[in-house]
């Protein structure tokens, strides 16, 4: 697509970027700039019939419904709404910015594609254990009564929930271990806030975290939700542990449980 001015340009990237499309490479070079987006899967498909939609360019997404609410939050042209298809879809058309046409977008209905194992969010007679560091309490607290609060939602009681602190960060995994090999928990939630400070300690720490919980995660086979903290401000933090941006601690209490129950369904 080649966009005639530097306005159409920024446009399309947004028109791009609100509809999933992953940023690609970019260039900039003797007056002239490019952006590439990627899709993690693509191709080429003909179709032609009546009930076939009528615009310029179609694409495939993962849910047309939640692609639509991102698009009308941005306040693109709809030319039609989102609807079901004859052929198993639900599928909207939008006007492209820049007079490049308009572009359908669909997804397949839950049951025309192959059925997938899902989890459903019930906690009820599952036990847990959470794994919260001192250090940078404000946050940690905050991202604990988040943790907490999503598992009782689903249904946890509070015996069956075993909170255990320790002094830092770097501490949780050798905690996360000892609780995983007791295996009387169905799920660990880690908690923690690490700042970024002037010195190498924060990079060195993260990566450390970071991997130590994943590998613990996969060696035990016992899921464990992720919510340490990795910000570059206090701002950014406090952000994250139940302001602007949602409480990551209640978070990785679900990603944990969702992922506990699908162990159950697979075992089935």
């Amino acid at each position: 697509m080649l966009p005639a001015t530097g306005e159409d340009f920024r446009a399309l990237e947004e028109f791009f970027s609100v509809l999933g499309f992953a940023p690609g490479e970019n260039w900039e070079r003797l007056g002239s700039k490019g952006r590439k987006f990627d899709a993690f899967e693509s191709g080429i498909e003909l179709a032609t019939g009546e009930d076939m939609p009528h615009a310029d360019f179609v694409v495939e997404v993962d849910n047309a419904d939640i692609v639509a609410e991102a698009a009308r939050a941005k306040g693109f042209t709809f030319i039609s709404d989102v609807a079901d298809c004859s052929w198993g879809a639900r599928l909207f058309v939008l006007q492209v910015p820049a007079g490049f046409g308009t572009l359908a977008v669909f997804s397949y209905n839950e049951n025309w594609r192959q059925p997938t194992k899902e989890s459903q969010l019930d906690s009820t007679g599952m036990k847990f254990a959470i794994v919260v560091s001192r250090f940078n309490a404000f946050i940690t607290e905050r991202l604990l009564s988040g943790a907490t609060d999503a598992l009782r939602r689903t249904g946890a009681l509070a015996k069956d929930i075993e909170i255990v602190r320790v002094p830092g960060a770097f501490e949780i995994p050798s905690a996360a271990k000892m609780l995983a090999e007791t295996g009387k928990y169905d799920a660990l939630v880690a908690l923690g806030c690490l700042l970024r400070g002037s010195t190498a300690h924060y990079d060195v720490i993260v990566n450390e975290v970071t991997r130590s919980i994943g590998e613990l995660s996969l060696s035990t086979g016992v899921p464990i939700g992720f919510g340490v903290l990795t910000c570059e401000t206090l701002e950014q933090a406090i952000d994250r542990a139940g302001l602007k941006l949602g409480n990551k601690g209640f978070e990785a209490a679900l990603a944990a449980l969702e992922l506990a129950v699908l162990k159950r369904t697979l075992k089935k």
